[in-house]
């Protein structure tokens, strides 16, 4: 399709559309407002005022942001209604002197509020290549889950609004989805993946690249949000308060000064609750899955907050409170993780499976989004994870005045040391050749992490070889020489022969060459295998 044909056929027009609001200050007070009009449109403004009154109306002069995106060029207008009163219902028009939208309503929140509902979803992105990218489903499930929990005041996104965010087919889409919602409620998004991701030809799906400063997010949305992240990251990194709640809602790219602010932005809020967004899940739940860019370069940050949402994985899982590598009971040891599925009936890619971490998981494999309403109450967040067709599938209270969530789960410790792969537990494999400790050294069996793995172990009199993630490494009984793709090097202990009469090498010289580090938690005495490759290790076979 031409620039040519696509003006014609969704492509920016003089008349308003794509509207939403947003929250940038004190939402009893303030709203802001979001539009697009074609690129000749000079000036805008909204109109607002009480619903239903006869007083004049109130003027805000809006931002305009003027963006070339692929296939059109269009102005995007943010303007902030002020000098709202709390809990009012208002109504508003947006546009310029010739031209202007329907008018549309919406409630200012109530002051000092410490009882409210908001709404997540995550991961709703959607459509062919074939333009245009159809959110239409999206919207339907949106008006539907608002229809049935009016509570919620605003929209909270866990990333992957759109399929592939540098192209302007998937955020007229996207906006086409939300018509008829974000017109009257706020929405926040968080940034995933997708969201900064193109393609040299959209329509082949041929030269995928990531725009690591989100051209198309943080032009579409510079106004919407507010511009108080960390230098040069602004836009994709922003925080707001809601309530008693502080927000910081974090992007996908330039972690160190994402942490740096995080940890700085959220220890100086006074608000009794710390929400962090932020796309990749820490506690994530696929086999495969890592997190090496999150975490630990946000651990920082993300240990000042309560709860952080994540997407992703198009799945569901609930982490005990973390903290470092620990896994604790109560909120006040840890930061609980939570990993939202699938917001637009896009069933996982990844299949969930029980990680050490996780205190709740869901198989979400079915084709039903799935959402969540967040309720604070004072010193109590009650967290409900609902299917589409209204089941329930986790639903917890975090209760700071008692400090205990309910229902009471316990994190594991165990009285002997345990050997994960990526959070998950060998099983039989290991069930008799767990992790020995020698001379201040953690050994590990190589053959059993092979066996769970898929990986290859070749064992011979006095010797074991194994390969995995295209690497290899030999081990030889009694010695401290190890042969590996990295070349032959000198181990911190010698190969032993221990439990099981099986092969044991000290855990860290087996994970270095390949593409492995150990986790060790403490307190709740295991070691976790991670990897930075999400590839699937299994042998070929000849």
């Amino acid at each position: 399709m031409t620039k040519q044909e696509w003006k014609a056929f969704r492509g920016s027009a003089p008349q308003p559309d794509e509207i939403m609001l947003s929250i940038k200050s004190d939402p009893s007070q303030s709203i802001t407002v979001r539009w697009r009009t074609s690129a000749d449109i000079e000036r805008g403004y909204a109109l607002y005022r009480k619903q239903g009154s006869d007083e004049p109306w109130r003027r805000a002069d809006a931002m305009r942001n003027l963006f070339e995106t692929d296939m059109d060029e269009s102005c995007y207008f943010f303007a902030d209604m002020a000098g709202l009163s709390p809990d009012t219902a208002y109504e508003y028009t947006v546009g310029d002197g010739a031209r202007r939208s329907p008018v549309y309503t919406f409630r200012s929140a109530r002051a000092d509020i410490t009882d409210f509902s908001f709404l997540c979803v995550s991961d709703i992105q959607t459509g062919s290549a074939e333009p245009p990218a159809d959110y239409t489903a999206f919207g339907r499930v949106l008006k539907q889950i608002l229809a049935a929990h009016p509570e919620c005041e605003f929209i909270l996104t866990g990333g992957d609004n759109t399929n592939c965010g540098q192209t302007d087919i998937q955020w007229t889409g996207l906006f086409g989805g939300l018509k008829g919602v974000a017109e009257h409620i706020p929405v926040m998004m968080c940034m995933g993946n997708h969201d900064d991701m193109g393609f040299s030809d959209y329509y082949t799906g041929e030269g995928k690249y990531y725009s690591e400063h989100a051209t198309y997010f943080t032009n579409m949305l510079c106004g919407s949000y507010n511009q108080n992240g960390p230098a040069g990251w602004e836009t994709a990194n922003y925080a707001f308060d809601y309530g008693s709640v502080h927000f910081n809602v974090l992007g996908t790219s330039g972690y160190e000064e994402m942490n740096a602010w995080l940890a700085a932005d959220a220890a100086k809020s006074d608000k009794k609750w710390k929400f962090a967004v932020h796309h990749f899940p820490v506690c994530y739940a696929g086999p495969t899955i890592e997190c090496e860019d999150t975490w630990p370069a946000l651990r920082e940050g993300m240990e000042k907050c309560d709860i952080v949402f994540s997407g992703h994985e198009h799945s569901f899982a609930r982490s005990y409170p973390r903290r470092n590598e620990g896994l604790y009971d109560k909120p006040s040891e840890g930061t609980i993780h939570y990993n939202m599925g699938s917001g637009n009936r896009n069933p996982p890619g990844t299949r969930v499976v029980p990680k050490v971490w996780n205190a709740k998981t869901y198989e979400h494999e079915e084709d039903l989004s799935m959402f969540h309403i967040v309720r604070v109450s004072g010193d109590t967040c009650t967290l409900t994870a609902f299917v589409e067709d209204g089941r329930v599938v986790d639903e917890c209270a975090i209760d700071k005045a008692n400090d205990v969530i309910y229902p009471i789960d316990r994190a594991p410790r165990y009285n002997r040391p345990r050997l994960k792969f990526k959070g998950y537990d060998m099983g039989m494999c290991t069930e008799n050749t767990l992790p020995v400790k020698v001379d201040g050294l953690w050994y590990l069996c190589p053959g059993a992490v092979m066996s769970f793995t898929g990986g290859v172990a070749v064992r011979s009199p006095g010797k074991i070889r194994v390969e995995i993630y295209g690497r290899f490494a030999e081990f030889t009984e009694n010695s401290n020489i190890m042969r590996s793709s990295l070349g032959e090097t000198e181990m911190a202990g010698p190969c032993l022969r221990l439990n099981e009469g099986q092969l044991y090498v000290p855990v860290e010289d087996f994970c270095r060459p390949l593409r492995m580090h150990p986790l060790y938690f403490e307190r709740n005495n295991f070691i976790s295998l991670e990897s930075e490759t999400e590839a699937r290790p299994v042998a070929a076979q000849p």
